[in-house]
């Protein structure tokens, strides 16, 4: 485990849930909030906004499946799937009984719709960031390169072992507006990740998914979601697309663009974002 610079009085833990070890960050008291990481990223891409959030939340950040330290099964990577890890985390923290917040971004974005989709009564807030839903409308977002290439059964882990740095310093840099937002300990933290055994192949399962969670998302998206949800693009990444794909299966959405951010939000802009975010959870949450 990497040490957790720049992150006061954060608790590791790891849980079994859904036949899969999940490892996860706590810090603060409060509401619970689920931050929910995407690719090529861990819990650590919240490391700049969790100690802010803490002061009024409970937060739980977890690794999902597949990625940092958390399991690698050879299976279970439909949204659905590992939305159900989450919820029986949450249950296992002894939050069950409490409506919770969620926060998605990327992958983290369609494990988070999932999650309040499927168990609508347990959460009270959703707000996603830079991704698209699979399934919800027609759009370029099938066709990006890397999803394409990620998609294809075991090639890539092939040709991107023992070059992690190379690649995924790509990604950190072209989807950036501000390339120095995740800086070396991050890309190192996150380079540690992805280079252990079944860390890439983990990753790609996400994409491998898609398929799966079209069908289930269009299935969800036939009962609109009626809790307050804020979407979030950024102007130098995908801009208005969450907010589209959002008021596709959603009653009651905010959006906003970021200008000045690119697909990092959390780490390019961390503090508009804790207080963009906190405002919409403050009037939500209420």
């Amino acid at each position: 485990m990497s040490d957790s610079d720049g992150v006061d009085e954060i608790t590791h833990g790891t849980e079994r849930v859904n036949d899969v070890s999940i490892h996860y960050v706590t810090a603060g008291s409060g509401p619970p909030l689920v931050l929910l990481h995407g690719w090529p990223q861990t819990w650590y891409e919240w490391r700049d906004v969790i100690p802010s959030f803490a002061a009024d939340y409970t937060v739980i950040a977890p690794d999902l499946r597949g990625m940092g330290d958390s399991g690698t099964p050879q299976s279970g990577y439909d949204k659905d799937t590992v939305a159900t890890d989450i919820r029986q985390l949450v249950h296992a923290l002894g939050y069950g009984d409490e409506r919770i917040a969620l926060v998605g971004h990327d992958w983290g974005m369609p494990t988070a719709y999932a999650y309040a989709a499927q168990y609508r009564e347990e959460v009270a807030a959703l707000c996603v960031l830079e991704a698209g839903l699979p399934g919800v409308r027609e759009d370029e977002k099938r066709h990006f390169w890397h999803t394409r290439f990620h998609g294809v059964q075991d090639l890539p882990e092939r040709l991107v072992a023992g070059r992690e740095r190379l690649y995924l310093e790509w990604f950190y840099k072209e989807g950036a507006y501000d390339p120095s937002a995740i800086d070396s300990d991050a890309r190192g933290e996150y380079v540690r990740c992805y280079s252990q055994p079944g860390g890439l192949r983990g990753g790609f399962e996400y994409y491998r998914a898609y398929d799966d969670d079209a069908e289930n998302n269009a299935a969800h998206a036939e009962t609109p979601l009626e809790i307050p949800v804020l979407a979030l693009g950024g102007a130098a990444s995908f801009r208005s697309l969450p907010i589209e794909d959002m008021n596709a299966v959603a009653i009651d959405v905010e959006g906003e663009v970021f200008e000045n951010a690119g697909h990092w939000i959390p780490e390019e802009r961390p503090e508009y974002f804790v207080e963009r975010v906190g405002s919409f959870l403050e009037t939500a949450m209420e």
